[in-house]
């Protein structure tokens, strides 16, 4: 365990200071506090602390401006910024001036605790070479809730240098925002930033959308076409719906990533790879991985930085800011402005959003479009979301578990009792088991013998079931075989 030392604690809340000093006592280090960036200064005159804990927001002045002077000062003053201001800006900012480390508010005692040993321990880290994190994709990314603020720590960590990333997160949740980030605010900001959705492509053009082709390469290629690897040269190339690759097409991709060289499709001349590789899934590759569909080697390559974007359902804390942001670029874009009020946000809240933020997006732009008066009640929004459900198909492309959040969703709107008085299980397995057990008795004209056999079921547990739907059989009762 690192050794007790200094430490000097600066926030104008004195509850905070209170309990931090506590906290960091218990741990055996001297505490010192401050309530304002002058008095900080004071206490500076009698020498450095260890490590510096600070707020962002102090009664006369930003904080991070002062950890930007100390630490251009004093290198190796170890800095751990805190603050309320939950953005992914505030953190890239915490970076950016050199901090340590940086917890959003409000935060765990033993968590900072660490965070303190771990300064005392290794020292601060080198400041990375960022934009200002006021502009550019310090807006593209929003949310304040601790799902978010781990996003925004693991891409302030990794925007400065070339460490390949693999995000993982439901379809709608943004994770080309989050690429886009991470190029936005690295030092490969001023090259392209090159996107290929792998299951947009057919498996037979992935290579040469990826590495290019040469002319006569193969049919219909009437000149040379550069791959997105060259295209996206001394950038950023963005892999999404990775798990959707051909294996085949894996194979190359990972040779292009040990050695850092390629060879378009029909060419000899090998060229140099200059890019970062970000690459995206929906799928669980793991899972992937073991059934034989995704290699291995290749899953390690890319899952260098993992980075696990949250669904909306679990950034709830969320909604009303980013349906507000959608309400007002939408403004913006020359739809009618509009409000929402107290009541349509805790709908708006309490929705699953299978689609996630882009789901809550597309529904606010159709509300600007189509609402008449300027605020949105929770009527208004009640049936926006039943129209929308209505509207998209019980099954299909997304398959049963898309039916079933979507059944649970317009349960959610028509009877929000039903979520918690115990009979959710029973309602929706039967919804789920009635057609399937109906479909299987039709198909073998009644037989229940052979209904059950079909469905990997004995005979007696199938007619308990039928007794319990109450599915009848029209007198047919044939079990012979």
């Amino acid at each position: 365990m690192t050794a007790p030392g200094s430490v000097l604690v600066v926030d104008d809340d004195s509850a905070i200071r209170t309990v931090v000093a506590a906290a960091l006592k218990r741990e055996g280090h001297r505490v010192t506090t401050a309530a304002s960036i002058a008095e900080l200064r004071r206490v500076l005159v009698n020498g450095l602390p260890d490590v510096l804990v600070t707020d962002v927001v102090l009664p006369d002045g930003n904080g991070l401006d002062v950890v930007a002077a100390l630490v251009d000062e004093h290198p190796t003053l170890p800095v751990i910024v805190f603050s309320a201001q939950n953005t992914l800006a505030t953190a890239v900012r915490a970076t950016e001036v050199g901090a340590f480390d940086y917890l959003p508010k409000p935060f765990d005692l033993d968590v900072l605790a660490q965070a303190v040993r771990g300064a005392m321990a290794r020292g601060r880290r080198q400041p990375a070479d960022l934009p200002d994190a006021e502009t550019g994709a310090g807006t593209s990314l929003i949310g304040r809730s601790p799902a978010m603020q781990e996003v925004y720590r693991v891409i302030a960590r990794v925007v400065s240098n070339d460490l390949t990333v693999l995000i993982s997160g439901e379809s709608g949740t943004g994770k080309e925002l989050v690429a886009k980030a991470i190029h936005d605010l690295g030092p490969r900001r001023r090259a392209p930033f090159v996107a290929l959705n792998m299951a947009a492509i057919p498996r037979e053009l992935i290579e040469a959308e990826l590495f290019g082709h040469e002319r006569g390469a193969f049919t219909g290629a009437a000149a040379r076409v550069a791959g997105k690897f060259e295209q996206a040269a001394g950038g950023t190339l963005f892999l999404d719906e990775i798990g959707d690759m051909p294996m085949d097409a894996q194979t190359r991709l990972l040779r292009v990533l040990q050695s850092g060289e390629f060879t378009t499709v029909g060419g000899a001349r090998t060229i140099r790879a200059d890019v970062r590789i970000v690459a995206a899934t929906n799928k669980d590759l793991n899972q992937l991985v073991q059934a034989g569909q995704f290699r291995e080697d290749l899953f390690y390559r890319l899952n260098v930085v993992p980075v696990a974007l949250p669904s909306l359902r679990e950034r709830r804390q969320d909604v009303q800011l980013l349906a507000r942001h959608f309400l007002d670029r939408a403004a913006e874009d020359g739809l009618p402005r509009k409000q929402l009020d107290r009541d349509a946000v805790a709908v708006l809240e309490a929705f699953d959003w299978p689609g996630n933020v882009r789901q809550l997006e597309n529904l606010m732009r159709r509300i600007a479009a189509l609402s008449r008066d300027e605020w949105i009640d929770s009527a208004t929004i009640r049936r926006a979301l039943g129209e929308a459900n209505a509207a998209m198909p019980a099954m299909g492309d997304a398959g049963i578990e898309a039916a079933v959040r979507a059944r649970l969703e317009r349960i959610a709107i028509e009877e929000p009792g039903a979520l918690d008085d115990g009979s959710l299980y029973d309602r929706i397995i039967g919804e789920v088991e009635r057609p399937l057990i109906e479909a299987m008795l039709a198909r073998h004209q009644h037989n229940q013998l052979r209904a059950a056999r079909a469905l990997g079921i004995n005979r007696n547990t199938l007619r308990k079931r039928l007794d319990t739907l109450g599915i009848g059989l029209g007198g047919r009762q044939d079990d012979s075989e």
